[in-house]
């Protein structure tokens, strides 16, 4: 079975202000094959710092996520949850989600191929990005 990179994001909501408005932006890349969701999990954390998790399926105001997961049970395990929340503001949520990299995959599997691995990499924030960027006289855009 060919697959391509596979990586997490946690996307923070600071004063639990989600709205659902990433929901149209991932049904795109579903939609057009660019990634693949994984797994797919919700957390939040109080003004206490009571700590809740769960999954779209599990409350019926993140309904539209269901038609964007492939989830596959159990791959996010209550560790991994538990870590992503040890970074959470209080009274703040995350969506926690895995994807694959679908648009990676012919590359992935010619580095496999041909003997080649992975040793490191890392996402670089937008802001160092448009920072660097500006300092170099190359404002996005």
């Amino acid at each position: 079975m060919s697959i391509g990179p596979v990586e997490y994001l946690i996307i923070g909501f600071p004063g639990n202000q989600f709205n659902g408005d990433i929901v149209p932006a991932l049904t795109r890349l579903v939609e057009s094959n660019t990634v693949r969701i994984i797994d797919l999990v919700f957390i939040t954390k109080d003004a206490e710092g009571n700590v809740d998790a769960f999954e779209f399926e599990d409350h019926p105001d993140l309904a539209p996520f269901g038609d964007l997961a492939e989830a596959l049970d159990d791959l996010l395990s209550d560790e991994d949850v538990e870590i992503a929340a040890e970074v959470l503001e209080p009274n703040s949520s995350a969506a926690f989600i895995v994807w694959e990299d679908l648009w990676a995959t012919e590359f992935a599997e010619a580095v496999r191929g041909s003997g080649g691995v992975v040793i490191t990499g890392e996402r670089i924030p937008h802001q160092i990005v448009a920072d660097a960027l500006a300092h170099a006289g190359r404002p996005l855009g």
